[in-house]
């Protein structure tokens, strides 16, 4: 419990000197990869619709067929 405070002070010092190191990307690179998100948000989504229409429509045909 006393090295609490020394602990909590080496870490925040060593939090200090990583962030110093980390390279940070610039507002180009930043819109380009936002939109590599987003699209492939949509494309996921779009596929998984897809996906999910066919088995629905699957499952429904079965229980049309199964029920006559």
């Amino acid at each position: 419990m006393k090295q609490w405070p020394t602990a909590t002070k080496n870490y925040i010092d060593e939090l200090r000197n990583e962030m110093k190191r980390v390279t940070w990307p610039n507002p180009k690179q930043v819109r380009s990869t936002t939109a590599v998100v987003i699209l492939t948000v949509f494309a996921f989504a779009a596929y998984f619709a897809v996906v999910d229409w066919g088995i629905h429509n699957t499952i429904t045909r079965f229980y049309e067929v199964m029920s006559r």
